[in-house]
């Protein structure tokens, strides 16, 4: 058992026959993934050696870590689509569908942070008369 190449094997598993389009450039997929789980055994192992710990429990931690960052680039891609959209928002469904999330779920899934930090990063207001910017909202005090 090589508790790291497993690790980096779960991480980077290699395409299934048939699942590579064009059929051609199977073989490549299987390269990079042997590259990428060769890449991963030796980070891994480099950081368990350094830090002293268990390479599971830092694979572990490691995907909450990209978990979370997902689940807040979902949020502000929704504060996004409700208030950056002008006065016809992306459908509630429609954005549900996509997410993964209820309805109700994607009216409480951003608040103003989210929306501060869409604004931020396309440098404008929201375009949704309903909502309140909170940049905007400090420079008109």
């Amino acid at each position: 058992m090589n508790l790291i190449g497993d690790i980096a094997a779960i991480r980077y598993p290699l395409p299934a026959p048939g699942s590579v389009t064009p059929a051609d450039l199977y073989f490549d997929a299987c390269e990079q993934a042997e590259r990428l789980r060769a890449e991963e055994a030796e980070n891994l192992e480099a950081a368990s050696d350094g830090l002293d710990t268990d390479p599971l429990l830092l694979a572990l931690n490691d995907a909450r870590a990209r978990k979370a960052a997902a689940d807040a680039e979902i949020r502000l891609l929704l504060a996004y689509g409700r208030e950056f959209q002008g006065t016809r928002p992306y459908r509630l469904e429609s954005l549900a569908h996509a997410s993964g999330l209820t309805i109700s779920g994607i009216r409480t899934a951003y608040g103003p942070n989210e929306i501060q930090q869409v604004e931020h990063a396309v440098h404008r207001h929201p375009n949704r008369s309903t909502t309140t910017s909170p940049t905007k909202e400090a420079h008109d005090q």
